[in-house]
């Protein structure tokens, strides 16, 4: 994976999630199921651009802190609480701390995952 360019913490970030999302696109071409390139990664913060290629995603896990899954691209199914959402680009869900989910993408995504860490 490409190191990232810019620094993930800091009192004040910018960056341009076009460059960011091209790099993803670059580096999902060269693997067989997903790329997570961190970008910000403060303390108890953690903001990650997730993609996914056609037919994969990411198994059941939780989180200690809250979790939002905002798509920028393409669709997902996510799987929580005994449901699922299918989310399409723009939309965005949000899980509380310890709720178990899973991620598929049946034609490849791109989305953005914040997560806070509990105790971080």
């Amino acid at each position: 994976m490409t190191p990232v360019q810019h620094r993930i913490s800091g009192a004040a970030l910018s960056f341009s999630l076009d460059d960011e999302m091209r790099t993803v696109r670059d580096e999902l071409a060269k693997v067989p199921a997903r790329v997570g390139r961190t970008l910000v990664k403060d303390g108890p913060l953690r903001v990650t651009l997730v993609g996914l290629r056609a037919g994969q995603g990411l198994h059941e896990h939780h989180s200690s802190g809250p979790v939002t899954i905002h798509v920028l691209e393409g669709t997902i199914e996510v799987s929580a609480a005994g449901k699922s959402w299918a989310l399409n680009q723009g939309m965005l869900l949000a899980l509380d701390a310890a709720v178990p989910h899973a991620v598929t993408s049946a034609t490849g995504a791109m989305f953005l995952l914040t997560v806070q860490h509990a105790g971080a």
